[in-house]
């Protein structure tokens, strides 16, 4: 008896590169507060394709396609008002559901409000040059949050290594000076 026979057909290319431009059903896995070494702040939202609608036939060709996948998304301050935009935060608000009229009294309570909630995002693929290099991203826009059409959610986040993507030890993020921001 053979230990093993060779089967290809079920073997699948893993690319980790980005997704292609769409909308997608995401669950918001972690918001948090960060800065760079310069002292530009953001708040950076962690998306994922969800992984419980890979049976949602109009999904195909992106939850199934893509589930567990992450996208970040930075929400920076403006420099002339040390501010964020908050009228960008009202998009992600009512696309999770935060109903009209209700008061969020801190940060802390606007990133306790996103974690875990459901969202279809259009996210986009564009070039991006940074330092005479020039890569495929994903950007996603706060205008670009909508309702889920699956409002209930059953993903199961898919365990790492124990890495978390906001520690400060990445070591691919680049350094972004305040004069490198647009706004």
């Amino acid at each position: 008896m053979a230990f093993l026979t060779t089967d290809y057909k079920e073997n699948k290319s893993n690319d980790y590169g980005v997704l292609p431009t769409g909308n997608y059903e995401m669950i918001i896995a972690k918001a948090q507060e960060t800065s760079t070494k310069s002292g530009a702040e953001s708040l950076q939202i962690d998306l994922i394709v969800r992984n419980d609608l890979d049976g949602v036939p109009a999904l195909a060709e992106t939850n199934k396609k893509y589930h567990n996948r992450h996208v970040f998304m930075d929400n920076w301050k403006r420099k002339k008002t040390n501010q964020y935009d908050m009228q960008g935060f009202q998009y992600i608000l009512d696309a999770i559901g935060v109903p009209e009229g209700t008061q969020i009294n801190s940060i802390e309570d606007f990133l306790n409000v996103l974690s875990g909630k459901v969202a279809k995002v259009y996210v986009k693929k564009e070039k991006n040059e940074y330092n005479g290099d020039v890569n495929d991203v994903n950007r996603v826009a706060p205008w670009n949050f909508s309702k889920s059409e699956y409002p209930q959610s059953n993903h199961q986040l898919k365990e790492t290594s124990g890495a978390d993507p906001f520690s400060g030890n990445k070591t691919s993020a680049p350094n972004v000076s305040d004069d490198d921001l647009p706004f």
